[in-house]
This record gives structure tokens, C-alpha cells and sequence, in this order.
């Protein structure tokens, strides 16, 4: 089975790296991070995501932005907002977006 590939995208380089090692704890799930608006879509465009987080920091111009981007380009794509809390609030989180695909 393929592993579900997940986009995390975020502005503290600290938190990034948590949450990627938090999704990667799940041998189901893949995560590649991005730090800014150009580096995400970059990534996007290369590679197929099965859903899209956006953590905390990411300022309202660049949210807009980044969801226009995203659906433009696929339209089903799943996109989370994740604002901090416990592995078991992101594990929450992540299954229950994939959970309505």
C-alpha cells in the first residue's frame, strides 16, 4: 500500500520539524515540509500530496494564497489547518480529513 503524502507547511523551522516527525512516527503516512509560500507550491507542483497542512504562523495573505494555489491545481486536494497540541490532536486531525476523502 502507498503511503498517505502529506504536505506540511509551516513558519518556525522547530514546529516544522516536530510535526514532520510526528506524521512520520505513522508507517502509513509521509511528510515533506515547506517553509515558505514558494518552496510549498514548488513541492506541490513536483509531487502528489494526499493532504495539505497548514500550521500556525502562516500570515491570512499567504493562507488565501496557498488554498488558491492548491485547489487550482487539484481541485480534491484535502486541506487541514493545524494549530499546535499532542501527536494524538495531529493524528486526530489527519485521520479525520483523510476520513472524508
Amino acid at each position: 500500500m502507498d503511503k498517505i503524502q502529506i504536505l506540511v507547511i509551516g513558519r518556525n523551522p522547530e514546529i516544522v520539524q516536530t510535526v514532520v516527525r510526528l506524521i512520520n512516527n505513522n508507517p502509513a503516512w509521509n511528510a515533506t515540509f515547506a517553509l515558505t509560500d514558494e518552496e510549498a507550491i514548488k513541492h506541490f507542483e513536483s509531487q502528489s500530496f494526499n493532504l495539505v497542512l497548514l500550521g500556525g504562523g502562516i500570515e491570512p495573505e499567504s493562507d488565501s494564497l496557498l488554498r488558491h494555489e492548491f485547489i487550482t491545481r487539484n481541485p480534491n486536494i484535502t486541506i487541514i489547518q493545524h494549530y499546535g497540541g499532542g501527536s494524538g490532536l495531529l493524528a486526530t486531525e489527519i485521520n479525520m480529513a483523510l476520513a472524508t476523502q
